[in-house]
């Protein structure tokens, strides 16, 4: 996918659909979620190391567009990429890709997030480190 430069895979569960067989439209925020947790892996400490440092990131705004539906047991491939790292603030970039028949992106779309103290729920700049490392991912 381009300008993507990291995925994760999964297979649609049957709990993930609804009683006509395709997957329920709520259920792509979760894997938004799977895949930025996954990204965020990539560096020292993952998300769980980031909150160990006093800093969470909260989810400010949400958007998903559909554009084909999936059901049971489908393959994905969902390519995240972080964009717009300023201050507190930064966004991420989906695109759910079927990787089984028939092949192509079944829907895209963004979360907001913003930085803030584990301690007071007060926004806070991203680490240095962190901002860095997204730079040198993203390029």
């Amino acid at each position: 996918m381009s300008g993507y430069r990291f995925a994760t895979d999964l297979r649609v569960r049957f709990s993930e659909t609804d009683a006509q067989g395709v997957v329920h439209n709520a259920v792509y925020l979760v894997w938004f979620e799977i895949a930025r947790v996954a990204y965020l892996g990539q560096f020292p400490g993952g998300y769980k190391g980031l909150v160990e440092q006093g800093v969470d990131a909260t989810t400010t705004e949400a958007y998903v567009r559909y554009l084909d539906g999936t059901r049971f047991d489908d393959e994905l491939r969902i390519h995240v990429r972080a964009t717009d790292v300023r201050g507190a603030r930064f966004r991420f970039e989906y695109v759910v890709e079927r990787t089984n028949e028939p092949p192509g992106v079944v829907a895209d779309g963004w979360t907001a997030h913003a930085c803030v103290s584990t301690e007071t729920l007060r926004p806070t700049r991203m680490p240095a480190w962190l901002a860095e490392a997204i730079g040198q991912v993203e390029g």
